[in-house]
């Protein structure tokens, strides 16, 4: 019994000492990280000065221990529809919402993600990409979190089961002038649309996108391989929650996940909370793309962090269960996730058998390359000091800091 208590005490020691070295002054723009990198064998001090990493050095850890805290890039999540009882998706969005919603996503490590605004009628998605823009110019801090918007439909497939938990009533053809509109409102921050190629007009208006640098993902669709294959060639590049947002029943050979698996200029994003993708598929995903080029979301919904029980979620009934999954029982599908994407990192190490190198990688250096985010991502010399301060305690992973620019946003009590 001693010996545990001395073993917790060293433990608690070895944190506080690492918490200290790393935040001497929590508003500070100079000063130095300490951490194990990824590789768990590494340790390093990394030189921030004026909010980007100056220097990166490998020393020797001040005490040899079984506990480490782990310094590795802040993490970006791509697909957020909401989180904490907030959604970007609903009537009465404010810059104290956004705001609120943003530390949450410090509080899981996440320095880098984008509001996602899936279907729903035209004037509700332009009220609220206004009322985000104008949120990001008023706060630096937010605008350093949100380099730009995910517009997640209302261009996608109608039909039951491809669409999702997406409100059929609103889901509609492609129309330029009302994406016009969007982007106006936005005032240019849609980084990616998703749109379902095989519906009338989707061709046409990928390329348009691609000509103004928006980037598309195909999302709840229910394309053939040539479609898929002619979406690519205009410039698609990414598969939105890859095998999800498809009916539960579909052909064993013609089917969307096939051929957007196997193109090479694709790259998926997944969500891997133990709900969404079975073992076998994120194992499969996994192993034909790699990390450099398959990429974790979370697609957090605001009902994200809330008790088990029954929900008004867009204008639908869901249940969330025990055990954290969002169901939409009218359709027979899921609504959505309810686990930060920290989660995912967490399950590819245990379910996929990825390290937790390649786990981070997924979603760090490779959201970073695919978006063209040239100044984080990754641990490197030159870059915005964008980090996370983690353990892992009992198999999860616990953020202890969160770094957002050389600056503390969120300090583990």
């Amino acid at each position: 019994m001693r010996a545990r208590i001395t073993k917790t005490i060293q433990s608690y020691l070895l944190i506080f000492y690492f918490l200290l070295m790393s935040s001497l002054n929590t508003n500070a723009q100079n000063t130095t990280i300490s951490g194990y990198l990824p590789d768990h064998n590494t340790f390093v001090g990394i030189e921030v000065k004026d909010g980007l990493i100056e220097r990166i050095n490998t020393i020797a850890p001040a005490k040899q221990n079984e506990s480490k805290i782990y310094v590795a890039p802040g993490l970006i999540d791509t697909q957020v529809n909401g989180y904490a009882s907030i959604s970007f998706n609903r009537e009465g969005l404010t810059g104290e919402k956004i705001e609120g919603l943003t530390r949450a996503m410090w509080r899981e490590g996440v320095t880098t993600f984008f509001p996602t605004i899936i279907t729903n009628p035209s004037e509700l998605i332009r009220e609220n990409l206004k009322i985000l823009t104008l949120a990001l110019k008023n706060n630096p801090r937010l605008s350093n979190s949100i380099p730009g918007y995910f517009l997640e439909g209302p261009y996608i497939s109608p039909i039951d089961g491809f669409r999702g938990a997406h409100a059929k009533e609103w889901v509609r053809l492609p129309d330029w002038e009302e994406f016009s509109g969007f982007y106006q409102a936005a005032e240019g921050k849609i980084i990616q649309v998703g749109v379902a190629p095989e519906i009338n007009g989707a061709m046409a208006f990928i390329k348009k996108c691609r000509d103004l640098g928006i980037g598309i993902s195909l999302a709840h669709h229910n394309a053939t391989a040539d479609q898929v294959e002619e979406a690519v060639k205009l410039g698609a590049r990414v598969s939105t929650h890859l095998g999800n947002g498809c009916a539960n029943t579909i052909h064993r050979h013609d089917n969307p996940i096939w051929p957007q698996l196997s193109n090479d200029l694709l790259t998926p994003s997944i969500i891997a909370d133990g709900h969404h993708l079975r073992r076998e598929e994120l194992r499969v995903f996994f192993k034909v793309k790699g990390p450099e080029n398959l990429m974790l979301v979370s697609d957090a919904t605001e009902l994200a962090g809330m008790p088990p029980g029954t929900y008004s979620w867009n204008g639908k009934e869901v249940i969330m269960t025990e055990d954290g999954m969002l169901k939409y029982p009218a359709q027979n599908v899921l609504a959505g996730a309810s686990f930060p994407v920290k989660t995912g990192v967490k399950n590819m190490m245990g379910m996929a058998d990825c390290s937790l190198e390649e786990s981070l990688m997924m979603a760090t250096a490779t959201p970073a390359k695919v978006y063209n985010l040239d100044d984080r991502g990754m641990l490197k010399e030159g870059l915005r000091a964008d980090m996370i301060l983690f353990t892992i305690e009992e198999g999860e992973i616990v953020i202890q800091q969160t770094i957002l620019g050389g600056e503390v946003v969120y300090q583990r009590d």
